[in-house]
């Protein structure tokens, strides 16, 4: 109770009542019902296992984790990065500071029965689709915190057999200084319904923003989604996010997470293989520099027969920076004929950095096909020594290997506009990446 007793435990427990759907019965009590949760726990420190390698302990100093209630201002630059993006075909929704702007989205027309729409109003009509993602156990502290803090967010519905053809692009722009933000997103994806979804997070200023951010998917049978997340935000930035898929029989899930912005992140990605003949795809890249800190956390767990997973997670270190990949998969009794594949590999460029991997298998039925692994080492003395003894220059030989590298974890991208937006960004962070012809 000591956490709870330095961010002013009295007053964050009276939030969720000026929150969306405060006179929603249901709504409120869920609410409160997740605030005790999180004070029952406090926020996890290094000796529990999970986060040995992840020290949260910063959000401990900050004066308030109450969240953000500055409303959107569309004239601030959080229009331009809005606009930057409302191309056509994509379905634009923009949240500031965790709030939806109406004014600086751009949703487009969607296919008939497609709802697209801002959890904060459904929330206010007390809406009982919503209810159960509320009600039920969270995957960590940090989900409790959450579902009681919860502000706005995109609440995403797939009328079955659905396809929506441009991405639903989901940007979310802390524009304020030190600002807490709760966003929230639920997907919910009939029978063989196909969409892909990115989940944008970027900050406009250097400052110590805190962002708790939950995802929800639940798949349909036979229903497809490609989830994109692009972690952008400032230097100073904490971000704590989990991603969770539900998968009914023959789905097919795939998750791309590239964290190339903020001070200390980690996501928390699950997936749950229900049904038969599902598919489950995990890819993720981390460019990390100075003393950032990534964690990614990944669990799929095939509860049915004749499942397929691939998993793929790649780093790249320099400065003071550090890194975790906590991998697990669990084969179920009863998943047989589970095929799966991990494998998390890391560059450090420099003494100083440091990455922590631990690819896991728990396999709990026969005839399966599982495999895993883990690499951590430096650039290629004799790759490099052949393209520089070829004329090029040293730091550019660096950056043609560390894009290399990069590149097979980014060439999965099938959206060509959010790929070229990566390749970009990427470049941008390597020793003359600007010379570097793709």
């Amino acid at each position: 109770m000591n956490v709870m007793e330095i961010t002013h435990s009295d007053e964050l427990e009276r939030v969720p009542t000026g929150l969306a759907g405060h006179d929603v019965p249901w709504v409120i009590r869920a609410r409160q019902q997740a605030f005790a949760r999180f004070s029952a726990q406090g926020f996890p420190t290094r000796r529990d296992e999970e986060w040995k390698y992840t020290d949260v302990s910063v959000l401990t100093r900050r004066a308030s984790l109450a969240p953000d209630d500055i409303p959107p201002d569309p004239s601030s630059e959080a229009a331009l990065h809005a606009w930057s993006l409302a191309q056509e075909g994509t379905h634009l929704m923009v949240f500031v500071n965790g709030h939806f702007s109406e004014e600086l989205s751009a949703m487009g027309e969607l296919p008939e029965g497609v709802h697209l729409g801002s959890l904060a109003q459904r929330l206010e009509d007390g809406d009982e689709l919503l209810r159960p993602y509320f009600e039920g156990e969270e995957h960590t502290v940090f989900g409790a915190l959450n579902n009681a803090f919860a502000t706005d967010g995109a609440v995403i519905s797939l009328p079955p057999n659905t396809v929506v053809d441009g991405p639903i692009y989901l940007l979310f722009i802390a524009s304020g200084h030190g600002v807490a933000i709760y966003p929230r997103n639920i997907v919910l994806a009939g029978a063989g319904a196909r969409a892909t979804i990115i989940e944008h997070y970027m900050g406009t200023l250097d400052s110590h923003n805190f962002t708790d951010a939950v995802t929800e998917l639940n798949l349909g049978a036979a229903a497809d989604i490609r989830h994109y997340k692009l972690l952008q935000e400032g230097p100073a930035a904490v971000h704590i996010a989990g991603i969770h898929a539900d998968q009914q029989a023959d789905s097919r899930f795939a998750s791309h997470s590239y964290a190339l912005g903020g001070h200390l992140g980690r996501n928390d990605i699950t997936s749950r293989l229900l049904g038969p003949h599902c598919h489950c795809t995990m890819n993720g890249l981390y460019l990390l520099d100075d003393k950032q800190h990534m964690d990614h956390h990944t669990r799929i767990d095939h509860l049915a027969p004749d499942g397929t997973s691939r998993e793929a997670y790649r780093g790249i270190l320099d400065g003071a920076s550090s890194g975790v990949f906590n991998g697990k998969v669990i084969v179920h009794p009863g998943a047989v004929r589970t095929d799966a594949d991990q494998s998390n590999h890391n560059l450090l460029l420099s003494r100083q950095a440091e990455v922590d991997t631990k690819p896991q298998l728990e396999i709990f039925a026969d005839d399966v096909k599982c495999t895993h692994g883990a690499t951590v080492g430096q650039l290629d003395d004799d790759a490099l020594f052949y393209l520089c003894s070829r004329g090029i220059d040293a730091n550019l030989a660096k950056s043609m290997l560390m894009y290399g590298f990069a590149n097979d974890i980014i060439e999965k991208i099938e959206n060509p506009t959010l790929r070229n937006r990566i390749e970009g960004l990427v470049l941008d962070r390597l020793p003359q990446g600007e010379n570097l012809s793709l």
